[in-house]
């Protein structure tokens, strides 16, 4: 692929945010990258947009639509030359010139230049990832209700995406349904956001989730998504109707990963806490996934300290602002059998490109939402895949 064009503009996400998105013509094609945004981010991220939107927009359209003209992409490993060539406008580890927004963006616009971005990334992928769906929300994402950031559902058993998609889908009516017909409150990410209790909303999700595995013989499981820095206030952890000490906070979620079968816990602890971490992952790694977000931020140097401290990792592209340093990251975890979840932000766009990345980098599970536009984008790019890698195979056994 050799780029023609390269433009950008300002655009807003799902929580009316600015946002940036660039646009590449190429001579195979063209494609579109956006860049969403995070409402509940870890300190180790890189920054966003360190000089604002306009000025990354500007920067795009001034200075890099020059530079990139003529450039060749022809395997993925090249996204390192364009890395390079980046860094001769921003050498620093936490991109605070440029930010990781702009390079993600641009990536992935040039990523979509191709028909089957997956294939290009690996042609032989084959898995498509398991849906890790936000049905109940609150922390950060909402100005009231429950402490945990997320509820999630996943299944195991499904024979295919888009069953298991919809066993998630049903989930979610029926918690509206159980909620109430005129509960209309939802979070940024289209989960529900009652004020609720923990174990009150753990309560109704293992009666409904008992219920949708019994109807649709797909075996519903429920995850959380604590994003316990958001609780941390000198040293301790400060919920609505307690305050935990660190041993307090570990034993509560052990708990309640006994008593409500849980599946999946991430950032159940604040995001410096690598030993706290590590004893809940020996606690509980036989049972569950205890999973590192704000903790690693998808740094690949970052995971290499830590192996041991998790059995599970969000993988979030701009947080690190770089494919091939992505790309590393999941590399690095499935080498030491760390399950990777690649994940969406808060503050979404119309951009599909990390269910692209999952099949291509052969992710188990992609976490985006359940419920409104931004999320369900993610879902139908990969039920496209799944057909696609269905009618190859059909017509390689013929």
């Amino acid at each position: 692929m050799i780029i023609k064009e390269v433009n950008a503009k300002k655009i807003f996400n799902s929580r009316n945010e600015e946002t940036i998105e660039v646009a590449v013509d190429s001579d195979i094609g063209k494609g579109t990258g956006r860049a969403p945004s995070g409402k509940s981010t870890s300190s180790k991220e890189v920054k966003a947009f360190p000089q604002g939107v306009s000025e990354a927009v500007s920067f795009v359209n001034n200075t890099l639509s020059k530079e990139l003209i003529n450039f060749n992409l022809e395997k993925f490993n090249d996204f390192k030359k364009l890395e390079n060539l980046l860094k001769k406008h921003d050498k620093s580890e936490d991109l605070n010139k440029i930010g990781g927004n702009l390079i993600i963006a641009l990536e992935f616009a040039m990523l979509n230049c191709f028909k089957q971005p997956w294939k290009f990334i690996n042609p032989e992928a084959k898995q498509l990832p398991r849906p890790l769906g936000n049905v109940i929300g609150g922390g950060a994402h909402v100005t009231r209700g429950t402490d945990f950031q997320e509820f999630l559902l996943t299944s195991f058993n499904a024979k295919d995406f888009s069953k298991s998609v919809d066993a998630n889908k049903l989930v979610h009516k029926l918690v509206k349904k159980r909620l109430g017909f005129f509960f209309n409150k939802k979070t940024d990410e289209g989960a529900w956001a009652p004020n609720l209790t923990e174990s009150e909303i753990l309560d109704i999700l293992s009666e409904i989730t008992r219920a949708v595995s019994k109807k649709t013989d797909i075996d519903v499981k429920i995850g959380l998504d604590v994003a316990a820095s958001n609780l941390y206030k000198d040293k301790k952890y400060v919920y609505k109707n307690k305050t935990l000490t660190r041993d307090e906070q570990i034993d509560y979620i052990t708990e309640l990963v006994e008593q409500y079968h849980l599946v999946y816990v991430e950032d159940p602890l604040e995001e410096n806490d690598f030993k706290g971490f590590n004893e809940l992952t020996k606690r509980l790694k036989a049972r569950c996934f205890i999973s590192g977000d704000d903790l690693i931020a998808t740094n690949p140097s970052l995971l290499k300290k830590h192996l041991g401290d998790v059995n599970a990792v969000i993988v979030k592209p701009n947080q690190i602002g770089s494919l091939i340093k992505t790309k590393e990251f999941v590399d690095l975890a499935k080498k030491h059998k760390i399950t990777t979840i690649i994940s969406h932000r808060s503050g979404e766009t119309m951009d599909a490109t990390i269910s692209q990345l999952a099949v291509g980098f052969n992710i188990p599970f992609i976490k985006c939402g359940i419920s409104g536009p931004e999320r369900e984008i993610k879902f139908e790019e990969l039920k496209k895949i799944e057909k696609e890698i269905k009618d190859e195979n059909r017509s390689s056994s013929k």
